[in-house]
């Protein structure tokens, strides 16, 4: 396979395929929509909702905070997340735009 060109593609492209990346995993869109809905969790809280183990929720946190999606801040021994609603915020238009994109067609395709 040959070596990833991303920098061929425009910011907005790399962006989203950056939050498809995120939500490619139904644990990580699970964990989106828990965060969503609390104000903060605690990653063991997160774990106890899951039918995952918690290093497998931790991975899937750490693509999501790679992604922007989600922040952490380490409270003691444990790291509390919650959504970054500024990139939240940015991820829903960058996506919007992308399926807004799509203009009916009058004739069919294939």
């Amino acid at each position: 396979m040959g070596a990833s060109r991303i920098d061929d593609f425009s910011v907005k492209d790399n962006r989203v395929a950056t939050y498809a990346k995120a939500l490619a995993h139904p644990a990580r869109v699970a964990i989106l929509r828990l965060l969503a809905k609390r104000q903060a969790c605690m990653c063991g809280d997160i774990v106890e909702e899951l039918p995952l183990s918690q290093s497998t929720v931790s991975q899937h946190l750490k693509e999501l905070k790679s992604a922007g999606l989600i922040k952490g801040e380490i409270e003691g021994p444990r790291v509390c997340y919650c959504i970054d609603e500024a990139e939240w915020k940015l991820a829903q238009s960058t996506l919007t735009t992308l399926f807004e994109s799509f203009k009916e067609r009058t004739s069919t395709c294939c």
